[in-house]
């Protein structure tokens, strides 16, 4: 049996791509913070410490889009490309479980 097929990514330009990239990046980590979802103080901190430099990279990668001329984000098509990434999984782990699931 093939393995399933995922949506195609929709076209993005290189910067684009580093942007939706360093964007899931800073989800993950802020995600791996969240207190409401972690279970110790260790892993936390280290999500803490590696979300600065993951931050740092999504400010240069729209920096990078800018300096190209690509003024517009063009929402619709960088949801596509998030839901393709498992970016709406991705996200949940921010938000605050509802009550009685932790």
């Amino acid at each position: 049996m093939p393995p399933p097929e995922f949506p195609p990514l929709p076209a993005l330009t290189r910067a684009e791509g580093e942007f939706i990239d360093r964007y899931l990046e800073v989800l993950d980590q802020v995600g791996r913070i969240n207190p409401a979802r972690g279970s110790d103080t260790y892993s936390a901190l280290r999500a803490a410490q590696a979300l600065a430099s993951r931050a740092a990279a999504l400010r240069d990668a729209l920096v990078s889009m800018h300096e190209r001329g690509e003024t517009q984000i063009h929402a619709g098509t960088l949801a596509r490309a998030l839901r393709v990434l498992d970016g709406e999984r991705r996200a949940e782990r921010v938000t605050v479980p509802p009550v009685g699931t932790t």
